[in-house]
């Protein structure tokens, strides 16, 4: 059975010199990692960034559960995050917490489509970003099925939970003009993360997110 399907992706492991395994998000197969065969060097570095919308042709195969994925071609082109260094970073950040915080085999309800349409308001915003991974924790926790409230959120948070209670409370384009510094916005999104682990019962350990606080300090 073959089925086009548009995926997100969140990472890619290298299996051989023309091949990888590429680690997805999709509304067809929730989450889901499909096999690659001949993928050039170039072609990963493009095709492969993080949080790319592919769109390809999956092979179903009643043998395995590793499906495989053909024919990539980008299903929309974001030059607005590929072109800034902050907001590809952003990007990065996104991916590694969906890769972890998203089991594979899960499949969401409606999560791909909201990823979806994070990453078009990201690659369109021009400007007042810098707050965006933390209104995307918070959506993606209501996504998974755990919206927080101000009280959820206090042993985690502590004495920035006020902070958060307008990120929960205030509309999208009010929540990215909260002025905060890197420090702050750095504590907010660890706090968020610690809660979003505990409700998966594995804390997200989130490399990226060190980076994230030095770009936009």
């Amino acid at each position: 059975m073959m089925t086009l399907a548009e995926l997100i992706i969140l990472h890619y492991t290298k299996t051989g010199d023309n091949s990888v395994v590429i680690h997805t998000l999709s509304r067809e197969y929730g989450r889901r990692s499909f096999y690659v065969r001949g993928v050039g060097r170039n072609a990963m570095m493009t095709m492969f960034l993080p949080m790319n919308i592919v769109e390809c042709t999956i092979s179903e195969n009643s043998r395995s559960s590793l499906y495989t994925a053909s024919r990539p071609v980008l299903a929309c082109h974001l030059p607005g995050i590929r072109d800034s260094l902050y907001k590809n970073t952003i990007a990065m950040f996104m991916s590694e917490v969906l890769y972890r915080a998203v089991r594979d085999g899960a499949d969401e309800p409606g999560l791909f489509d909201w990823c979806r349409e994070s990453i078009l308001l990201l690659d369109a915003m021009e400007s007042d970003y810098s707050n965006f991974h933390i209104r995307f924790l918070l959506e993606l926790a209501a996504a998974l099925g755990f919206m927080p409230s101000v009280e959820d959120m206090k042993p985690f948070a502590g004495n920035l939970a006020p902070l958060v209670d307008r990120f929960l409370k205030e509309p999208f384009g009010q929540s990215m003009l909260i002025p905060l510094n890197g420090k702050t916005r750095g504590e907010i999104a660890e706090a968020v993360l610690k809660y979003i682990g505990y409700h998966l019962d594995s804390p997200l350990e989130i490399n990226s997110l060190k980076v994230l606080h030095e770009v936009l300090c």
